[in-house]
């Protein structure tokens, strides 16, 4: 398993992270409580050393599965939380930058994680129309300085508001994005920020779902309804990226490439990822081992400068989408806001 560092502190990750927000919640019926703690454990023993949950990932459910699963591992692993949600109670009820209520936060995350120290907290400030981000990172740096924070990172900021976190003294080691052949906005200003500011990219939705993978080559375009919510999702992405035809000749020519490496579809769009400037981790999910040992795999091989040719003759006619770091998200009212869900703790 490779290994990448964050910030110059030298925090050590490795290359895949586990994300954990799957066991449990959004994509079909939760794993198993025992048979999540075994998947975790067993991710250990593959090498994994990172591991991505938040507390809004539930309701209230898995920073207490990662908890128990790390506890026997805890000095040998990465553990990655979020802040930013007010979910107290299990409802969200708005941002907030008051000092008792994020000092609530990080110390319930604390104890759910069964943990004395939060190896990186990833704030994540959904709505800027709501004032006081800036005032919010500053209590969790306080936090830091106590050292219940080891590191601070941010969560899907675009690029004008993670250079305010810096300039207002916040020393960010890394920023978690969505991040794919299909999805270049991290490009249109992000991956600069970062090369300027020591901040490395950890990135989610590098397989858009499921999309980029050999389950979907030579298939027809699908319409909705889909199956899961994030298929919905990344079915927008994929719109924007050019349309379906566009897509199956990205997928072709993964295809052909994979051939060369004895391997997948989504393996090479993962491992695409990881060549990125700036890019430290990819964040991949995993519902049983043949899955986990699969994702794992992404790191055995290495993609040559033809294949990374080959996938830019490609990417060169993708029309989108446009805008910044999660803006297309951020707007409520429009495609891809509409259908975001920013209260993981309700369920239903």
């Amino acid at each position: 398993m490779q290994k990448r560092v964050l910030g110059t502190r030298g925090l050590e990750v490795s290359a895949i992270g586990f994300g954990c927000m799957g066991l449990n919640f959004g994509y079909g019926p939760a794993t198993d409580r025992k048979e999540a703690i075994a998947l975790i454990r067993a991710a250990v023993q593959m090498g994994v050393t990172f591991f991505d949950t938040a507390e809004v990932y539930g309701p209230f459910t898995n920073e207490v599965v990662v908890g128990e699963a790390l506890e026997p591992f805890r000095d040998q692993v990465v553990i990655a939380t979020k802040f930013g949600f007010d979910c107290e109670g299990g409802k969200q009820g708005g941002l907030s930058s008051r000092p008792d209520h994020i000092r609530a936060v990080v110390e319930a995350s604390l104890k759910r994680l069964r943990t004395d120290r939060i190896d990186l907290v990833q704030f994540h400030w959904w709505d800027y129309s709501i004032p006081g981000a800036i005032e919010a990172a500053g209590w969790l740096a306080e936090l830091q300085r106590e050292g219940k924070i080891d590191r601070i990172g941010g969560t899907n900021f675009d690029t004008p508001h993670a250079a305010e976190l810096t300039a207002a003294g916040i020393d960010l080691v890394s920023m978690q994005i969505q991040y794919s052949l299909l999805d270049a906005r991290p490009e249109h200003g992000m991956v600069d920020f970062c090369r300027a500011n020591n901040v490395r990219l950890l990135c989610y939705g590098t397989v858009a779902g499921g999309f980029l993978s050999d389950r979907w080559l030579g298939v027809a375009e699908p319409r909705p309804p889909f199956e899961n919510r994030s298929l919905t999702k990344y079915k927008l992405i994929i719109d924007d990226f050019g349309g379906w035809d566009l897509f199956q000749e990205l997928l072709h020519t993964l295809r052909a490439i994979a051939d060369r490496h004895a391997t997948d579809i989504a393996s090479v769009a993962s491992r695409a990822m990881l060549d990125r400037p700036m890019v430290a981790a990819v964040i991949v999910g995993a519902r049983n081992r043949a899955h986990l040992a699969h994702n794992v795999g992404i790191t055995s091989f290495a993609l040559t400068e033809a294949d990374h040719t080959e996938i830019g003759k490609v990417l060169a006619r993708r029309q989108g989408p446009h805008g910044d770091t999660f803006a297309l998200e951020r707007d409520r009212n429009g495609r891809h806001g509409s259908i975001m869900k920013y209260n993981l703790n309700q369920v239903a």
